[in-house]
């Protein structure tokens, strides 16, 4: 008997999981987004200059192949287009709910159903729960004192306000991270005057980007085996940087001395040299990388404030030196409440057990897909699933092979639900906690992949093959599976890999 398949969020993650469904004979499930149009991040972040930090061939589905990228980065608008392109292709849009948030999902253990709630009160029901919202989706506000009481433009990257001319204007940008050193550019050559407002600096490398010639993609399109030599090369070129993030010595000296070449054969100025310089290892906070971010900030209109803010007022952003500097508008390139996943939703499990209780010291699952307590629950792109060198659409899919597996488990064995075992789960924790206090993660005092208490939530501590050897089959050990008349299965078997 199929099983009905409730996956909330339309971004790769949503996608990918839809597609495969179908791909493995399997119809019935709905994907529910929030917003009017599908894309995630993608949808969220249409700033100038928004695109990807992984090169394109390797930012695509591997049985989605996109062979005809404009460039070797793609733009933001490119990507949307392909995502697009892989609902229609696929079949996906009777199966996409738009305009409908879920706020909350309890599981009903008498019936082993989950039942869902819209931000509407429509009430829907699922026998599996798929959560694929993401880890960069809510945007982080920061509580600046007098924020509230700016007079002028005022808006997140993540929120972009086409409709206000920034033509001659003098701008604020608050933030200097990934997204900041994308807008930033851009948005400089339209500025009179552009103050970049840094709390800290981060570690730089060059993109290298450039256009793809029509030689390239006839040939990426027409010799499909010389397009998936070129993803992989890619692919094993970002998967020997991950010595690096393991403290490597000889990885971080070398990536320190490309980084400092780079910013060094730009930037002069001894005083803004030691502005951009960090203080933390490199490979602590997420690399950057620009080809024309340092080249920015040599421009006459544009200055780095590194001093700190102490406040707003309603014509402007005064520094903790003292200092006031009227402003038309506000960026804020701030970036997401990373490590608040799943929030706001409410997802109950077994006994009225709370996720958000569950995770009030920091999220946790197992392989970042499954949590105990909460049974024939998924998680894509959850807990610990992010990476500081490769791309998260492998790790996607390593996801959504597995979560395939168990569903097909639950409909072969006729089974109620398949519900975690804890001692699991803390045992998996207790490890990857262990081998996340060995690297540069945990080293730097603060970053987007910890909470507040310094929990590193966010990223995987192994390689993504690792990782997709702990994915590629099922370890029924793991779980309790309770059948339809309530019986339990001896812990003793496995799926195997198809």
């Amino acid at each position: 008997m199929e099983r009905r398949v409730a996956i909330i969020g339309s971004g790769f993650s949503g996608l990918c999981l839809g597609i495969q469904l179908k791909r493995a004979g399997l119809h019935s499930f709905t994907i529910f987004e929030k917003s009017d149009r599908i894309g995630g991040t993608w949808r969220e972040n249409r700033y100038p200059g928004s695109a990807c930090d992984l090169p394109a061939m390797a930012y695509c589905f591997s049985f989605e192949q996109k062979t005809d990228w404009s460039r070797k980065w793609a733009p933001a608008r490119e990507i949307l287009g392909y995502m697009e392109h892989c609902i229609e292709k696929h079949g996906l849009g009777p199966h996409l709910r738009l305009n409908t948030e879920i706020a909350d999902a309890r599981f009903d253990r008498e019936t082993g159903v989950w039942r869902l709630r819209t931000r509407n009160g429509e009430q829907i029901s699922a026998d599996v729960l798929v959560c694929g919202v993401g880890q960069l989706h809510r945007p982080f506000i920061p509580e600046i004192p007098g924020l509230e009481r700016f007079a002028g433009e005022c808006f997140h990257s993540a929120r972009w306000n086409h409709g206000y001319d920034l033509e001659g204007k003098t701008i604020a940008v608050i933030g200097n991270a990934a997204s900041a050193i994308q807008l930033i550019p851009p948005i400089a050559k339209q500025a009179k005057q552009l103050y970049i407002f840094q709390r800290s600096a981060n570690w730089m490398l060059p993109r290298n980007d450039r256009a793809f010639s029509k030689t390239e993609r006839w040939l990426f399109t027409n010799v499909p085996l010389l397009a998936r030599l070129y993803r992989w090369r890619l692919w094993l070129r970002q998967e020997l940087m991950f010595p690096l993030f393991l403290g490597w010595r000889r990885a971080a000296r070398r990536a320190r001395e490309m980084a400092l070449e780079n910013m060094h054969g730009v930037i002069s100025d001894p005083g803004l040299r030691e502005a951009l310089t960090p203080d933390y290892p490199i490979g602590g906070k997420r690399i950057l990388i620009s080809d024309d971010y340092y080249q920015t900030l040599v421009r006459d209109n544009v200055e780095v404030i590194s001093s700190g803010i102490d406040h707003l007022t309603e014509q402007g952003v005064v520094t903790r030196d003292g200092q006031a500097r009227p402003v038309d508008a506000v960026i804020l390139a701030t970036g997401f409440r990373s490590t608040e996943f799943l929030a706001p939703m409410r997802i109950e499990g077994l006994e009225g057990r709370r996720l958000d209780q569950d995770w009030k010291d920091g999220a946790q699952a197992y392989l970042g897909l499954t949590v105990a307590g909460f049974p024939n629950f998924f998680m894509l792109y959850g807990p610990n699933t992010n990476l500081g060198h490769n791309s998260i659409i492998f790790m996607i899919e390593c996801q959504t092979n597995y979560i395939i597996k168990c569903i097909n488990r639950l409909i072969q064995r006729d089974l109620k639900y398949l519900d975690l075992r804890q001692d699991a789960m803390d045992a998996f924790n207790a490890r990857l906690g262990t081998e996340l206090a060995r690297t540069v993660w945990a080293k730097t005092p603060k970053s987007w992949y910890k909470n507040e208490a310094g929990k590193i939530t966010n990223n995987w501590s192994g390689s993504t093959i690792r990782y997709w050897r702990r994915t590629r089959s099922v370890d029924l050990a793991a779980y309790h599976e309770t059948s339809r008349n309530i019986a339990q299965r001896s812990p003793n078997e496995s799926i195997a890999t198809s």
